[in-house]
């Protein structure tokens, strides 16, 4: 197995070395084009708290204005928290969420036009806003749960297109 060139071994894991150390990808040959990936997390909590949500009336003020900068900050920082993750020049974060009946689904989608996905940025904004929301939130539902983070679609590069 040639962990160091996966083009050898197209399973083989590209973040570690022949020895198991972990290394930073080389990118440098890699097309650049316009990379884009929508990424989601829940926030399972009450009907109360919903409410509260959607009419800004949490005790700590407007979770949703809160989160939404938390997830868009997060997805600049994303190579200062995932060790290996290259450092992007994004061109699009959007943080949305739809409240639901028992949860709050975040959507976040990033955008950039580089060599490498936004896959782990998209993840991330996600994960910090739904993160940023239990925050808002726990004076009022200390049992909130987060769940379901996961990424619904990815579009560029070499692998294509896909679509949850």
């Amino acid at each position: 197995m040639d962990a160091v060139n996966p083009e050898h071994n197209p399973s083989a894991l590209t973040h570690l070395r022949q020895d198991g150390s972990a290394q930073m990808v080389d990118v440098s040959a890699k097309a650049e084009t316009t990379r884009e990936a929508t990424a989601t997390a829940t926030v399972r909590t009450t009907d109360e708290v919903l409410g509260m949500l959607g009419s800004g009336g949490l005790p700590k003020g407007d979770a949703l204005a809160v989160a939404r900068v938390a997830g868009i900050m997060a997805a600049k920082k994303t190579p200062e928290l995932i060790p290996l993750c290259h450092p992007l020049p994004l061109s699009k974060v959007i943080v949305d969420f739809e409240l639901g009946t028992d949860s709050v689904a975040i959507l976040a989608t990033v955008k950039t036009r580089g060599v490498t996905g936004v896959e782990m940025e998209a993840l991330t904004a996600a994960s910090v806003a739904a993160l940023s929301v239990y925050d808002m939130i726990k004076a009022v539902d200390k049992h909130a749960v987060l769940t379901d983070i996961r990424v619904l679609a990815k579009s560029g590069g070499k692998s294509g297109d896909w679509t949850l």
